[in-house]
């Protein structure tokens, strides 16, 4: 079922369901290779999500900054490859949001536990603006913040489930977004954990 959030923003509740297994099972191969590691802000915070990365590149933060890098700065290998199915899934629910020959070649992995949260942002790192985000919400539901294109508007607070797609782009590509503090429970197949894939064309 598809609902608008807002103009360019679009919530397909339910679209990854027939490939979240696919999708979890790939993940655990990404964080083989590249394990997740809570991230530290430029000014030093360190993240309560804990995150890895796959694709071409993978967006980092540290005392350096926000950026793109094609090493895992904690290896200094190449970020594990794109599965095919982020890929292919990501440029589906782009089409059905109405955003055609979205060509995902970045996937940052987000690990929530009760307790973690991701506060307001824009994702603006990325080279094409004109390229949306996919972003797909697998085990324990979440409370999604989608704002407006300044920091201090007002965000709904959007339920988003195991198998969730949010696309946004267009005059929403650059609205500010975040995840309120996750609730505890347990999801059958990842437990207490949210799992978030957010794709994007980054390069």
């Amino acid at each position: 079922m598809l609902s608008d959030l807002a103009a360019g923003a679009t919530l397909l509740a339910g679209f990854a369901i027939p490939d979240a297994d696919a999708l979890v099972e790939e993940v655990h191969r990404v964080a083989a290779a590249a394990p997740f590691r809570h991230m530290a802000t430029p000014g030093g915070f360190r993240m309560s999500v804990a995150m890895t990365n796959c694709g071409s590149a993978g967006w980092i933060t540290d005392r350096k900054g926000y950026r793109y890098g094609s090493l895992d700065p904690d290896s200094g290998l190449s970020w594990p490859a794109l599965p095919d199915a982020f890929a292919k899934l990501a440029a589906q629910a782009a089409s059905a949001a109405g955003y055609d020959n979205f060509a995902p070649d970045a996937c940052l992995i987000n690990r929530y536990v009760p307790g973690a949260r991701m506060s307001l942002h824009q994702d603006r790192n990325e080279r094409d603006l004109e390229k949306p985000i996919v972003s797909i919400s697998l085990g324990l539901p979440a409370k999604f913040l989608f704002g407006g294109s300044k920091r201090s508007d007002r965000p709904q607070r959007v339920s988003l489930h195991h198998g969730d797609i949010v696309v946004w782009g267009g005059a929403a590509r650059l609205n500010f977004h975040g995840v309120a503090p996750l609730a505890d429970g347990l999801h059958a197949v990842l437990g207490r954990e949210r799992i978030n894939l957010t794709l994007r064309q980054a390069l």
